[in-house]
């Protein structure tokens, strides 16, 4: 039942995250770095498409993705339509993975780093929805007050 829920807050915030950047008048927007605000829209697009692919792509589903988070918060102009695919075939990659869980796989321990607090890969997965709609609302919040100048 989790993956369920799982799988559907994922798509629903997949797909906003291509609303809020399909929704930016200057595609050059997303770029704009302004004040306190130190990450874009397009490299939290990056991010997001990045996290997601290392965690549930290549950790819990052995995609063979290579993360290089680095280039998340450092690549800058990527085209519009290029962040869309990645965003759609992260989608396919999230749901495909999660379908694949059982619920005795939501209960094994997951840990990121080697000293850390013991966690359930469902909690992470539950996690990995909160840093998606964090970052979410970062973009919105970025279109809504510097798309419009």
């Amino acid at each position: 039942m989790l993956i369920d829920i799982v799988i559907k807050i994922f798509e629903r915030d997949l797909n906003k995250l291509k609303e809020e950047i399909a929704a930016y008048k200057d595609e050059s927007n997303l770029w704009i770095i302004d004040k306190a605000v130190s990450n874009c829209p397009g490299n939290l697009c990056l991010h997001l498409v990045g996290n997601l692919n290392h965690f549930i792509g290549a950790e819990l589903g052995g995609t063979g993705y290579i993360r290089q988070r680095d280039l998340e918060f450092s690549l800058k102009d990527v085209p519009r339509e290029e962040l869309l695919r990645q965003v759609d075939e992260t989608m396919d990659i999230v749901e495909n993975t999660l379908k694949k869980l059982t619920p005795q796989d939501l209960q094994k321990e997951y840990r990121r780093r080697v000293f850390e607090d013991h966690m359930t890969t469902g909690y992470f997965l539950v996690h990995l929805t909160s840093h998606l709609a964090y970052h979410l609302g970062q973009i919105n919040y970025h279109r809504r007050l510097l798309d419009s100048k």
